[in-house]
């Protein structure tokens, strides 16, 4: 038997992996790293969001389904690669798309379902809350999502006690313990940089703000917003065990054992931030899956507010600069299912990555604006750009050159359109990035996306071999922080040292720098893309 593979059995035996979790938009994985951060093995189960009552979400139903398949899948791999199944682990961590909203009554009931981050029905609890704040809040923010309850006078308001978001939520269902890392918090509601709690002023002007809608007879939460919110913590901080219910929500067999710790849960901005080894200032990451967002973080706190930019922080408490575009990389899936369909009409056996390989090569021999193509992979909403709801759309003109490569060179670019304008934004106020690092499936095709990226934001964008692994690889990695913080308190590192000492010391990165000549065909491109936005509201009004 090979050495390597015994010493992997004695360490998931003895507990010595980090397991993480992490529930995206379309996918729920699970990863599973040993002592060196290395991928172990992994599990997945795919789901969708639910259009129901114009709500985009989820049932709690299949979230647990969702999880539990998703070990179920882990422990499968495990016992295939090393002939074993884990029953402990050294620590576990949890994280999941930011932001939305999930409400609790006083007998901690849902008070009604899921709202995901993509709903863009709370424009004006945002405006009110931005103005009451001098702070941009985003639609999709928590705290816009529980004010928009308010001022529709939906009779849930007043019962609020508790809301959290779907990281939050599992993580309190796994341990008992209603807390949040501070990554995922800033997405709730803002954060105070000087204290890594949420900002006191802003908590007393929402107070103001609800005691004098129920001085006026209308309905507003009845407790202080501090008391509705999960406590927040920062990296390797104590988050709680795992307790009985939790290990056999996790694994219906009975064999997985409680007591073991958890880190804070993240939002996927936060675990795309270590997964890439960028929490230090001047650093930065685009994730691209569903959504796709950039985090750039600060030096300084940005001149002005602007409502194309986030301002939320690191799993550590940083400030970071946000530019986060509601649609990614759905509609570059969507086409590639139907060339695959044609492929198979054609007898093709060719799996799915096989597919997308072929449709990304052929990009790259496309020309450098696309040929005169337009693309949009608006399925939902974008508010960067001011649009309450999205249509996918294709157009050309008479003059334009239609081919393979012209048209998939045009949808990569249209993945990152509206990332563009938000990062020109930012360019603006001056803000320096040293480096920008690049995860997410869209990145698994070496080569393709990470030039494109480079020319859509003019600098180099770099490329490491756990690119594909997301999220799940990067709340894994802080796991194992929460684990290192137990093993030596008083000596332990700070988590930018951790990451970078220990997760990244020895990482192979690719880096591209933009090409001139992509440069010029996307800026033709993003003309054109901005130019064509009237077509995609005309779109959203009519069809």
């Amino acid at each position: 038997m090979d050495s390597t593979r015994t010493a992997v059995q004695e360490a998931i035996a003895a507990g010595r992996t980090t397991l993480g979790i992490e529930l995206g938009s379309t996918n729920i994985k699970a990863s599973l790293i040993g002592a060196d951060h290395a991928p172990l093995a992994s599990g997945s189960h795919g789901w969708e969001n639910q259009f129901e009552d114009r709500m985009w979400t989820y049932s709690l139903d299949a979230v647990e389904a969702g999880l539990r398949s998703a070990f179920a899948a882990l422990c499968d791999d495990v016992e295939s690669r090393y002939g074993v199944r884990p029953a402990t682990f050294g620590a576990i961590g949890v994280s999941a798309m930011m932001h939305g909203y999930l409400a609790f009554s006083a007998d901690d009931e849902l008070l009604v379902p899921f709202r995901t981050w993509r709903n863009t029905t709370t424009g004006a609890a945002s405006a009110e809350l931005t103005e009451l704040f001098g702070y941009n809040i985003p639609l999709r923010w928590s705290i816009a999502h529980l004010h928009q309850a308010v001022l529709d006078a939906e009779a849930h308001a007043p019962e609020v006690a508790f809301f959290t978001t779907l990281a939050g939520y599992v993580h309190w269902r796994l341990t008992g313990r209603k807390v949040i890392g501070v990554g995922d918090a800033s997405g709730m509601f803002p954060i105070d940089p000087a204290t890594g709690g949420y900002d006191a002023g802003m908590l007393a002007a929402y107070d103001a703000l609800a005691d004098q809608r129920r001085s006026a007879g209308e309905a507003a939460p009845a407790a202080p917003l501090a008391d509705l919110l999960p406590e927040v913590l920062s990296a390797g901080a104590d988050a709680g065990v795992l307790s009985e219910d939790g290990a056999r929500l996790l694994d219906a067999s009975g064999a997985l054992g409680a007591g073991i710790p958890l880190c804070p849960p993240e939002g996927d901005a936060g675990t795309g931030m270590v997964a890439t080894n960028s929490v230090a200032p001047r650093t930065g990451n685009v994730s691209a899956g569903t959504s796709i967002f950039a985090m750039i973080v600060l030096e300084q706190p940005l001149a002005a507010v602007h409502h194309e930019l986030d301002m939320v922080t690191t799993p550590a408490g940083d400030l970071v600069a946000m530019v986060h575009c509601n649609n990614g990389a759905s509609e570059l899936g969507a086409w590639a299912g139907l060339f695959g369909e044609f492929a198979s009409a054609l007898g093709s056996t060719a799996s799915r990555d096989e597919v997308f390989g072929a449709l990304f090569a052929a990009a790259l021999d496309g020309e450098a604006d696309g040929g005169g193509l337009l693309a949009f992979n608006y399925l939902s909403g974008e508010p960067i750009t001011g649009l309450d709801e999205g249509r996918p759309l294709f157009a050309r003109t008479p003059d334009s050159t239609l081919s393979l490569a012209n048209f998939m060179r045009t949808q990569v670019y249209a993945a990152f359109g509206t990332l563009s304008l938000g990062m020109r934004v930012l360019a603006g106020e001056g803000v320096k990035l040293d480096a920008m690092f690049a995860h997410g499936g869209l990145f698994k095709t070496a080569g393709v996306a990470q030039r494109f990226l480079a020319a859509a934001i003019g600098a180099p964008v770099a490329v490491g071999a756990t690119a594909g692994e997301g999220g799940a690889w990067g709340v894994a990695v802080l796991a194992a922080y929460r684990r290192h913080v137990l093993e030596a308190p008083d000596a332990s590192l700070s988590l930018g040292e951790y990451l970078a000492g220990r997760v990244f010391a020895d990482a192979e990165l690719d880096v591209v720098a933009p090409d001139p000549a992509d440069e010029v065909g996307y800026a033709a491109f993003l003309t054109r893309y901005e130019a064509g936005l009237a077509v995609e509201r005309a779109a959203t009004e009519n069809l």
